[in-house]
């Protein structure tokens, strides 16, 4: 990248665009090599498993359609198109794509069949050869016809790919059978039986197209978490006009400020604030809850939940790209579209693989030449066709992307948002968690947790809550909501009074709600039995709030930010699995002391500042700890930057969720003990589909040569060599949707 386009990356785009037409790892390599060297273009990353480019570019030097012609020219495409018809556009070109493939596989078995059967039984049959050629032409040629087409486009740019591994083996293996079949004396001159090897074309072409097929059908697999949480979204909305009339519009044409009613069993087709009505909203797709939600007035409603029994009306707020449904399927898309470190490496090789593989096969067919004897040109240029065929860069380059796929699937699946496949890689080795007290250990929001009225009389708690209701101090609001539906009084001469609390008159009496001092201040008498209660929730990290008339206290109250009733629970199994817990919170020591008691967190620091945070994280991070910090505030977003894992819980800031690399959706912190065993299943899923790909081809490869037949005289058919291929990314894809059904 020249240094001009290093001085404007600030003015970049950055766009992901479907590629069409990839057959394997090594077409994703070059599909991805031709874009970055492309004027203007910064980075350029495509995944063979997604089929999408994720290109970042200077739009004043390049554009999506220079970009596509670009990869046009190496025989792939790209689909230029709104993304609110994309998705659609792609399940139906793959969808024709497999209906194609189908026909094909299918014909080439039926075809493929009589040549086998003639070739291994009826070899001395009359015609034999010519049958086997009329039924296996039309295979090589026909069916198989993209191999070759996508070969020759490699080979103008000097570049090589599974495509032209298999050209090559069947090309050579029919040619090769057609001059034995037409010139047999050539042969039988130097004493030499004329063979064919038509089955072995025919097979080998018929086997992996089978293989592609169900490749093709365990992609569709893969992206099942997408389509789920698209097929959330409604077609159609019922908006309210200005008069009051019912329209029903396309969710396309919906904007911000429109009003929209949502009837019983209808699915929120965009995020917004109800502001009639009221019903329970089923928000599981979001928060993984089953218990619906109750929204009324003033209430946020997200797209993707579903109404149940009620109806209401609210405001769009967001629409199109905005919503939180659009982000969700946006972080799956990118998460499962992004690279994990290990997979880079795969594409290094299969960059490198088939080129090695052609020279594997030049170097076998020159030993067999020279060392074979009579027959060694026969047997060498089996032996070559052979590795040709056995040889697949696919099964390493879906190795590690299908994991990571359905990994991120499930994950979206459980309410767990990974959004990139490095922080999914990493999770696995996280051995200290950093959590944030507020919003993830406690609930965030101050709520009354006990009452004690003076001799048990709570005659005056609507006065109480009439006082609270005036109130503009930010704990009032957990005791009105906690006295729930009391009929309220009308108070006079109410006074805020900063610091302490407030007062008011009722009926020629002064009433006060607020701290000790204010008491303390006007002479009112503390109950011994309240005044000990006080001073054990003290104790305990509560607040204390008192409620007296001018002579005596007639309530205490306390009030505390609630743990979460997961917590205690998700800490303990983070301990079980030998992950360090530290707790950071800016309250007081106090506060700090009692949550980490009640939740057995052993390490915490209280009164910590925002910029500390992070320092604390590069802390752990000098003394060798995989770092995870959890938080959900904005002031959590440096450290959540910082850690090498970031988790943000989901009904926190936007900037914290915006910075995190995980996001837990229902703010559940047991979803963390379940993230790092996702982490765990994936990565060991990466390292099985790796090493049986690696292994099949050290193994696959030398045998094709010949290795064994100086020692036992064995050497592998082409036709076998063909199955074992096809079979080999089949295998890795299946162990990567075994993952599905792992607990």
């Amino acid at each position: 990248m020249a240094t001009d386009d290093i001085k404007h990356k600030s003015d970049t785009v950055k766009n992901t665009f479907p590629v069409l037409g990839m057959s394997c790892a090594s077409c994703a390599s070059s599909a991805e090599s031709i874009v970055k060297h492309e004027p203007g273009v910064v980075d350029a990353s495509v995944n063979f498993a997604t089929g999408n480019l994720i290109v970042e570019f200077l739009p004043d030097r390049t554009d999506a359609a220079k970009l596509q012609k670009a990869v046009q020219s190496v025989g792939y495409d790209l689909l230029l198109e709104d993304e609110s018809t994309q998705q659609e556009t792609l399940e139906n070109i793959h969808q024709e794509k497999f209906k194609k493939l189908k026909t094909r596989t299918v014909a080439a078995i039926i075809l493929a069949l009589p040549v086998v059967i003639i070739g291994m039984f009826f070899m001395d049959m009359p015609y034999g050869n010519e049958i086997m050629w009329i039924f296996s032409t039309p295979v090589v040629l026909w069916l198989g016809r993209d191999f070759f087409s996508n070969a020759w486009k490699q080979a103008r740019h000097r570049s090589a790919n599974m495509d032209t591994l298999v050209a090559l083996s069947t090309g050579i293996a029919y040619l090769f059978s057609v001059f034995n079949m037409f010139f047999p004396d050539f042969w039988l001159r130097r004493g030499l039986e004329a063979h064919v090897y038509f089955e072995a074309a025919a097979v080998i072409i018929a086997f992996i197209l089978l293989g592609r097929l169900l490749e093709e059908r365990a992609k569709g697999n893969t992206s099942a978490a997408i389509k789920k949480l698209i097929g959330l979204q409604p077609k159609t909305v019922t908006v309210i006009a200005s008069n009051g009339a019912e329209k029903q519009i396309a969710i396309e044409d919906v904007h911000a400020g429109d009003v929209i009613l949502v009837k019983p069993g209808e699915k929120i087709a965009v995020d917004g604030m109800v502001v009639s009505g009221n019903s329970y909203v089923d928000e599981s797709m979001l928060s993984g809850e089953p218990v619906p939600v109750l929204k009324k007035e003033h209430e946020k409603v997200f797209a993707g939940t579903i109404n149940q029994k009620g109806s209401f009306q609210f405001k769009a707020v967001k629409v199109g790209k905005d919503t939180m449904l659009a982000q969700i399927i946006k972080t799956v898309q990118d998460a499962q579209g992004s690279k994990a470190p290990v997979q880079k490496l795969v594409d290094k090789i299969a960059g490198i693989f088939v080129p090695v593989v052609i020279g594997i096969a030049i170097f076998t067919f020159a030993l067999w030449t020279l060392f074979g004897g009579d027959s060694g040109v026969v047997q060498g240029l089996l032996a070559a066709v052979t590795v040709l065929v056995i040889a697949c860069p696919c099964a390493l380059g879906l190795a590690t992307p299908t994991a990571i796929m359905v990994g991120v699937g499930k994950g979206a699946e459980q309410g767990i948002l990974i959004k990139d496949a490095e922080s999914l890689e990493l999770a696995k080795k996280v051995d200290a968690i950093i959590l944030d007290k507020t919003g993830t250990i406690t609930e965030g929001r101050p709520q009354v947790t006990d009452i004690l009225w003076l001799n048990g009389d709570d005659t005056t708690k609507d006065i109480l809550q009439s006082l609270e209701k005036q109130s503009e101090h930010p704990l009032a609001e957990a005791v009105v909501n906690y006295l729930g539906d009391v009929s309220p009084v009308s108070l006079s001469l109410f006074d805020s009074l900063t610091g302490k609390g407030a007062k008011a008159n009722y009926e020629n009496e002064t009433y006060y709600v607020g701290n000790k001092r204010l008491l303390t201040e006007n002479n009112i008498t503390m109950d011994g039995k309240l005044a000990q209660q006080a001073e054990v929730w003290g104790d305990a990290a509560k607040t204390v709030i008192w409620f007296a008339n001018s002579s005596q206290a007639l309530a205490v109250l306390a009030i505390s930010d609630m743990i979460k009733a997961t917590s205690v629970q998700a800490i303990k199994a983070l301990q079980d699995m030998g992950i360090d817990l530290y707790m950071l919170t800016g309250d007081n020591e106090a506060t700090a002391k009692a949550i980490a008691e009640q939740t057995g967190i052993q390490h915490y620091k209280a009164e910590v500042l925002p910029q500390h945070k992070a320092d604390f994280v590069r802390e752990l991070q000098r003394q060798g700890k995989i770092v995870a910090m959890v938080g959900d505030g904005i002031n959590d977003s440096t450290a959540l930057a910082t850690a090498d894992v970031s988790i943000a819980m989901g009904k926190g800031s936007d900037i914290a969720i915006d910075v995190a690399k995980m996001t837990i959706i229902s703010s559940d912190l047991n979803k963390i003990p379940r993230a790092i065993r996702l982490s765990k299943q994936t990565v060991a899923t990466v390292k099985q589909n790796l090493f049986w790909a690696f292994i099949y081809n050290v193994i696959g490869i030398p045998i094709a040569a010949g290795i064994l037949y100086p020692i036992s005289g064995f050497l592998l058919n082409p036709m076998i060599a063909g199955a074992a291929m096809a079979l080999s990314s089949v295998s890795v894809v299946s162990n990567s949707l075994r993952l599905k059904w792992k607990k």
